[in-house]
């Protein structure tokens, strides 16, 4: 084998080496909020901080449940 192409395999192996470390660290997509996930969160903040929500509890007693 020629020196270049062991340098070509090593440089790849580094290569596999850095993509399986990234994989191992990447945090997961599923963690991160969509834009409508996001907007749905802040309008519940919203609700919350007027006074707006209603209990699950309430809910279920106003629905006769």
């Amino acid at each position: 084998m020629t020196t270049e192409i062991k340098q070509v395999l090593n440089e790849l192996k580094d290569i596999k080496k850095e993509l399986k470390s990234i994989k191992e660290t990447m945090p997961n997509k599923e963690m991160f909020l969509t834009i409508e996930e996001e907007k749905l969160l802040e309008e519940s903040y919203a609700n919350e901080k007027n006074g707006e929500l209603v209990s699950s509890k309430n809910l279920r007693k106003e629905l006769g449940i």
